[in-house]
């Protein structure tokens, strides 16, 4: 399991507070102290960011087809990704892993080097007659992450946390062009949308550990801080499509 000190995890503790992923000093209705030369967690509230429900795709896949289906979305660190599709019904599967570039440097320690093409990604495996494509793209736009951020996320910096959509056919490219142009065209960001979307879908499952990380550190300060207010947000926003069990790698492994 990666440390504070790993650079996948670069919140930066200051005085028993932590910088959230737009930078900003927040306030915590608890603390981390040092007690003797270590880090002591103690619970807290975390006030985040509010998230915005964004319009439904006017253009969308139909609820036909092959069952399941495939879907892959990079947007910043994979356990926050992961994390949040793993409690979005429909959802049968969520694996983290990278895509983009080659399958010989498809591996934490070379992706994290920055120069490899690839980004941090999660492959959701979906049942299309209970989510659509259309809706897993509503919730990554709305949740996930901040489609105006270029090749960061947060906290993290460097291409492998850029925003990208990986489309496995033309039909799911075109439903993608279709919204990332209809959430231009409405204006709701204040900056321009930079969200990739690159046809080679290629996808290569990371190591074991970072696997359904967010439900097995909920504790994590990089999670608290991170993650977990998305998961808070897809509940809030999108009570329909929330699932209170995420769907877990380590338990659906097939």
């Amino acid at each position: 399991m990666p440390s504070l000190s790993d650079s996948h995890m670069n919140t930066r503790i200051i005085s028993g507070v932590a910088l959230n992923r737009r930078g900003l000093l927040q306030t915590l209705a608890g603390s981390i102290v040092l007690l003797g030369g270590g880090l002591l967690w103690q619970p807290m509230a975390f006030s985040a960011e509010e998230a915005v429900r964004l319009p439904v795709p006017a253009l969308d896949l139909p609820a036909t087809g092959p069952s399941p289906q495939r879907a892959i979305f990079a947007g910043g660190c994979f356990w926050g990704v992961q994390g949040v599709f793993q409690h979005v019904k429909g959802v049968q599967r969520a694996v983290s892993g990278y895509s983009g570039g080659a399958a010989s440097t498809a591996s934490y320690e070379l992706v994290s080097r920055g120069n490899t093409g690839h980004a941090e990604s999660v492959e959701i495996t979906f049942d299309p007659t209970q989510v659509s494509y259309g809706k897993l793209l509503q919730i990554f736009f709305s949740v996930v992450h901040d489609p105006t951020q270029l090749n960061r996320q947060g906290p993290d910096t460097g291409t492998q946390y850029r925003s990208a959509i990986f489309t496995t056919s033309p039909a799911q490219l075109k439903t993608a062009q279709a919204y990332v142009a209809q959430l231009d065209a409405a204006r709701l960001y204040p900056k321009p949308i930079v969200t990739r979307l690159e046809d080679k879908a290629s996808f290569y499952p990371a190591e074991l550990y970072h696997q359904d990380f967010m439900t097995e550190n909920p504790r994590h300060p990089y999670i608290v801080f991170n993650d977990i207010p998305k998961v808070n947000s897809l509940k809030r926003l999108f009570p329909d499509s929330y699932r209170s069990e995420p769907v877990l790698v380590k338990k659906t492994r097939p």
